[in-house]
């Protein structure tokens, strides 16, 4: 095989330590291979990449073995004449029955070598920080979520039908009602007395739906709950602050994502925390849509592809774009809506969401590589797309299905 990196670098990451092995000319033709251990604490790290800046290794690989490779990354990025790679577990399976540390530090050492794999897309660090912030909120937003769910169930535990008269049982007047259930009001009319707005309205409703077998522990339990969830949302406050301030130099790049239908500022955080604003990293939208999992995978055999599912992927960019699909799903008059309704009906709505998201991320590609805003090709792209003639004979084949006999004649324009 063609030898690519003349000196280069493998190293298998662990909590404790780090396994290195390095491959460097040695006498005539031969290889010089090299094994040592570090520690994975700030000292044996700067001793790592002493000993790499000694030997002159130019290419250092590295399995994305938990967050154990962030430190090490980190460290060999803001070092001169150091590339760091970081390496994809699946491109890199050894040959069977002599799994240690040691070998695998030596097989990602010679994979590294020959070319036999490819970095995998590290964002630069204001893109990293940015990516922290969103993934948090996220989860943050999942984890309120589940408590308002948990205090759903426990409503019901209690008799309380809550739910079925408000929109939120997490809104203000719901929780003003809640947190006097669990403070010993137990009197309907009193409860009711506390909705705000146009909730006043439905009096009649809140006293039936407040009426039920509310005891102390579930005031307890409520209690708890109302906490998590008001600690839930102080939470995701600050994050959007902090949010807003670090999306401030790709304000622009967010003001074009949201041309597209169904793209929520929300959204385009994500999306330019995930994958960046600069496209350049990406050959072509096709590799960004496998790279975020919103591609199907590679699956021939004997000449014939078969069906393979999507790749895993970046999940949190495929779920801000699912969420933005099924709004879309929601919605008429654009080409994505009428992408969603034709395609739900014989593909299924998980399908649907996957193509109508892959459309939006292939939009999204070129808006930022171009700079320039959405352009919607209309609800009506794949009427015409099939052309007047071609429609028409579908229908009438559609009709004469169901039974019809029908004759056309074009109405006279004045």
């Amino acid at each position: 095989m063609d030898l690519l990196h003349e000196r280069c670098g493998g190293g298998d990451l662990g909590k404790r330590d780090c396994k290195v092995c390095i491959r460097v000319p040695g006498k005539g033709t031969r290889r010089h291979q090299e094994v040592r251990t570090f520690t994975t604490t700030t000292s044996g790290l700067l001793e790592l990449r002493d000993y790499l800046l000694a030997n002159k290794i130019t290419v250092f690989g590295m399995e994305a073995t938990g967050s154990y490779w962030k430190a090490l990354y980190y460290l060999l990025e803001a070092t001169d004449g150091i590339e760091p790679w970081l390496l994809n577990a699946q491109h890199m399976k050894a040959v069977p029955g002599r799994k240690t540390d040691v070998t695998d530090a030596q097989w990602i050492c010679r994979l590294v070598e020959h070319g036999l794999v490819r970095p995998s897309f590290v964002p630069p660090v204001e893109i990293r920080r940015l990516r922290d912030l969103t993934r948090y909120r996220t989860e943050t937003c999942q984890e309120r979520t589940r408590e308002v769910n948990r205090l759903a169930n426990l409503l019901e535990d209690a008799g309380i039908k809550l739910s079925l008269v408000v929109s939120d049982i997490a809104g203000v007047s719901a929780l003003e009602m809640l947190e006097a259930m669990a403070g010993g009001e137990r009197d309907p009319e009193v409860l009711a007395e506390l909705a705000r707005g146009a909730m006043r309205r439905k009096h009649n409703e809140l006293v039936e739906a407040l009426t039920g077998d509310f005891t102390d522990h579930h005031g307890f339990m409520v209690r708890v709950l109302i906490r998590a969830i008001r600690d839930a949302n102080a939470r995701i406050v600050l994050l959007e602050e902090e949010i807003q301030r670090q999306i401030a130099p790709f304000r622009h790049q967010v003001d074009l994502l949201i041309t597209i239908p169904g793209i929520s500022t929300t959204v385009a955080h994500v999306m330019i925390a995930e994958m960046g604003a600069d496209m350049s990293r990406f050959p072509s939208a096709g590799h960004l849509a496998a790279w975020a999992g919103l591609a199907p995978g590679n699956r021939e055999s004997a000449g014939k592809r078969k069906r393979a599912p999507t790749r895993h992927g970046n999940v949190w960019l495929k779920g801000g774009l699912g969420v933005a699909a099924l709004a879309i799903g929601r919605t008429k008059g654009t080409y994505l809506a009428a992408q969603y309704h034709r395609l739900r009906p014989r593909r299924g709505e998980k399908r649907t969401i996957v193509a109508v998201a892959h459309s939006m991320l292939v939009s999204a590609y070129h808006m930022l590589t171009t700079d320039v805003p959405y352009q919607d090709l209309g609800p009506d792209h794949f009427t015409r797309r099939l052309g007047e003639e071609r429609h028409r004979r579908r229908l009438l084949a559609q009709l004469d299905a169901l039974g019809y006999d029908v004759t056309l004649e074009r109405r006279q324009t004045a």
